[in-house]
């Protein structure tokens, strides 16, 4: 009697152990599927989800106007860590030449082909792409627009922008002028007999990042100018620009080269280092440093002893000349852009369009590097050769 007991005492274990297993793959409703990859979300963010609601990965494909540059490897760089934080999938390719449109056309064309859930595009034409802005307003692919982005898109296709804002980037070289204890004392003693001069070089009054960033510096530089000088600060040199006053004890000079050549540029660095009273350079971006740098005989006027030695000098970008300069302590420093952060939040962005959150334009950021900091890690990944 008792083994019997004994059996069936065995047996019931052995039915609840067998129930338990077969109850235990749903256990509160959390085992629901990890998203394609196994990635989670970096940062402990949750507002996207990697996954599109069948499942499957997102796919998007990330064009840029080039590849090769050392300025689109570090937008790739951070487009690449987006990707792997968001457990998304991406293809990052570009034209080898910033004149190819077709090319880069036909490079978007091949990524429309695989079905992606959204596109990031830094366009070297709208019009060259229109076509294919319409395919993507049509099928629900939202585009998300990075660097220059795909500027007067009519479509509806491009849901937003992640690039650097030009007026805010160039505001920060004014900045930093402002904390220049040389400069600040020349404009404090500046008087209307003997006026201090700052100047702006800029390669055209065209290009909507040049004009934001001349639009940038003069404002902040003209406010800060403000300061010591109430009432007297003159911007003067270009039409687009100028706010005389009589009399002024600062002048912010604006010198707009006659074209984009470098020789032309370096004819309007000559007029401009000519002024009397000159205290200060901001060149706007790359190709002004270039024809800057020319008419300083590549940089050796700024060295001590030189002819130009007590200018303070700021750049745009980077370049391996104006490296050289900021290295040199010719420069006392250069402002760059952040094209990691434009790829990473280029692809941020368009994971967060593709499962239909709101996104809206973003400023990347832009950095202040000069001879102290130039090769720390995550300078040196934004400055280019």
């Amino acid at each position: 009697m008792n083994k019997k007991r004994l059996f069936a005492a065995i047996l019931s274990a052995a039915m609840m152990l067998s129930l338990a297993a077969c109850g235990g793959g749903d256990k509160g409703g959390t085992s629901g599927s990890q998203p394609s990859g196994g990635s989670q979300p970096s940062g402990g963010s949750s507002t996207s989800q990697p996954s599109g609601g069948d499942g499957e990965k997102i796919f998007i494909p990330v064009m840029a106007k080039g590849f090769q540059h050392q300025f689109w490897q570090a937008v790739k760089q951070g487009a690449d860590a987006a990707a792997a934080d968001l457990g998304v999938e991406i293809y990052f390719d570009g034209p080898g030449s910033e004149t190819e449109i077709d090319k880069q056309v036909n490079m978007v064309k091949d990524q429309m082909a695989k079905n992606p859930k959204a596109m990031a595009l830094a366009a070297l034409s709208t019009d060259a792409v229109k076509e294919i802005l319409a395919e993507c307003a049509e099928k629900n692919i939202p585009v998300i627009g990075f660097d220059s982005g795909v500027p007067d898109d009519t479509s509806g296709a491009v849901k937003a922008t992640a690039a650097t804002n030009n007026e805010a980037a160039a505001a920060l070289a004014a900045e930093k002028f402002g904390e220049h204890e040389g400069l600040v004392a020349k404009m404090q003693a500046a008087t209307s007999a003997e006026p201090v001069v700052i100047g702006c070089i800029s390669q055209d009054a065209v290009s909507a990042s040049v004009t934001g960033r001349t639009i940038g510096f003069v404002n902040k530089m003209a406010e800060i100018a403000e300061k010591y000088q109430p009432g007297k600060v003159s911007i003067e040199g270009h039409t687009l620009w100028e706010k005389k006053v009589a009399d002024p004890a600062i002048i912010i000079r604006v010198e707009i080269s006659a074209t984009t050549e470098a020789t032309a540029v370096q004819t309007a660095a000559t007029s401009l280092l000519g002024a009397k009273g000159l205290a200060a350079v901001f060149c706007s971006n790359e190709g002004a440093v270039t024809g800057f740098l020319a008419a300083v005989s590549d940089g050796e006027d700024l060295a001590e002893g030189g002819r130009y030695a007590d200018l303070v000098v700021a750049g745009f970008d980077a370049g391996a000349a104006q490296k050289n300069a900021v290295r040199q302590g010719w420069f006392y420093g250069s402002v760059t852009q952040d094209p990691y952060q434009i790829g990473y939040k280029a692809v941020e962005m368009a994971v967060k369009a593709a499962n239909g959150e709101a996104v809206s334009d973003v400023d990347t950021g832009a950095q202040w590097y000069n001879a102290e900091n130039i090769d720390d890690e995550m300078i040196a990944l934004l400055v280019y050769d």
